[in-house]
């Protein structure tokens, strides 16, 4: 393999079919969750009900994270990502259900309400799970010199899914309706169960099986908190993250303060996404690890201020330009951190820092939803997304600041010599 061969990692089949398994539940989660935040508001008009969205996920999704890690590392990832899915799937159903007028003619408002939370609670206890083992199957995949190609590419297909999602969502809800719009996302996870079929089942590669669980789970916490790096990646991008979760209220900006409907809706949703993969795309060519902790400061600063212009802004295109271009500068964070994250984790511990990473990344971003769903609610969805931005400014201002060390971080090195089989 040539040094810098940006297709490094296609050249392996089962990667290839990862990528489509891994686009199909993208695409299907993020589609869904778009369709679920239009219904809810629709049926409540209520911006706090956005908030709790976020919080039915979060909840199962960080009480479970630590549990899920310890699992996933003890036990054959195909397996246990083939339970996700038909977890999903049976959510999926569940929602189509949900939202056909046959079914829930004559049933109150408040029932609908709830029994949507209590799947979309559900679907919380799916993703402490499906993120770490999806993370640890990656790296069973392709050989370790290719991981950071890997990891480039596969938070391409993230990104693409991310895109076409909420889309393809703001579109058929208008075309085919809510209901309809379910079960296309229910199909996609049939389809991702068929691409798991062409996987291979992967050996276990972690010499403490039958480990205690609670030394496990010390274990991984300990090695996370001691590795500077991938605890001063998360952190940042956890309380940017957090403050900066100004999507969560689009469904507010498109109806009420934009009055672009849901076509307006979907585009917004899939501005940042759109960004993010365009730049990721790009990093395949020109990687971001040389001054990675400069650069990693540098973009999520730049994106606490279009979020800041988001909020501010009454002019749609103004407003789909500063999403997407928030979305360029998360993109080359997300670079940037999973590289850290593939490149110092070990195999036998990628489990439990995958599900570290969810805590601190992953439901930053429902707890970010029902943060701003909270802050709407209190201060007004503008001034909501304007603290938000604000807050991300002076988080990267604090960490630039005190960790002289991560200023400093340069991953180039260790990619060369992964590149190079050392």
């Amino acid at each position: 393999m040539k040094k810098n061969d940006p297709y490094a990692a296609l050249r392996y089949r089962e990667f290839n079919v990862f990528l489509l398994l891994r686009f199909a539940m993208v695409f299907a989660w993020s589609m869904q969750f778009i369709i679920i935040e239009w219904q809810v508001y629709s049926l409540t008009k209520n911006p706090l009900s956005l908030g709790i969205i976020g919080l039915m996920e979060i909840i199962p999704a960080i009480s479970m994270a630590l549990f899920a890690g310890h699992i996933v590392d003890q036990k054959e990832k195909k397996g246990l990502l083939l339970k996700c899915i038909l977890g999903f799937s049976v959510i999926s159903f569940g929602l189509f259900l949900l939202t056909w007028p046959v079914i829930v003619t004559g049933i109150s408002t408040h029932t609908i309400l709830y029994s949507i939370y209590f799947l979309v609670f559900l679907g919380g206890l799916v993703r402490a799970f499906l993120g770490p083992t999806i993370f640890s199957l990656l790296a069973l995949i392709v050989p370790k010199k290719s991981y950071p190609n890997a990891a480039t590419w596969s938070s391409s297909v993230w990104q693409i899914g991310s895109v076409l999602g909420p889309a393809v969502a703001g579109f058929s809800i208008t075309w085919i309706g809510v209901h309809w719009s379910m079960c296309l996302v229910f199909g996609f996870s049939i389809f991702a169960l068929t691409a798991l079929s062409q996987i291979a089942t992967k050996p276990i590669l972690n010499p403490k099986i039958g480990e205690p669980i609670m030394e496990s789970l010390k274990e991984g916490v300990k090695f996370v908190f001691q590795n500077k790096t991938i605890l001063g990646a998360l952190s940042l991008d956890m309380i940017a993250v957090l403050f900066g979760g100004a999507v969560a209220l689009l469904p507010v900006f498109a109806q009420d303060i934009l009055k672009v409907g849901p076509e307006g809706f979907g585009v917004l949703r899939a501005a940042p996404a759109v960004g993010a993969f365009l730049t990721l795309i790009l990093s395949a060519y020109i990687p971001f690890t040389k001054n990675a902790g400069m650069k990693l400061l540098a973009a999520i600063f730049a994106f606490g201020i279009c979020i800041i212009v988001f909020g501010l802004s009454t002019i749609f295109w103004l407003s789909v330009a500063a999403l997407f271009l928030s979305g360029v500068f998360d993109g080359i964070s997300v670079v940037i951190r999973q590289t850290i994250l593939q490149l110092k984790t070990p195999d036998h511990m990628r489990g439990r820092v995958a599900a570290v990473n969810s805590i601190f990344v992953g439901s930053s971003n429902e707890l970010g939803a029902f943060e701003s769903g909270l802050t709407a609610k209190l201060m007004g969805a503008v001034t909501a997304v304007v603290f938000g931005g604000s807050m991300t400014l002076i988080t990267v201002f604090i960490t630039g600041a005190l960790s002289p060390t991560f200023r400093q971080l340069d991953l180039q090195k260790e990619v060369d010599a992964h590149e190079n089989g050392e």
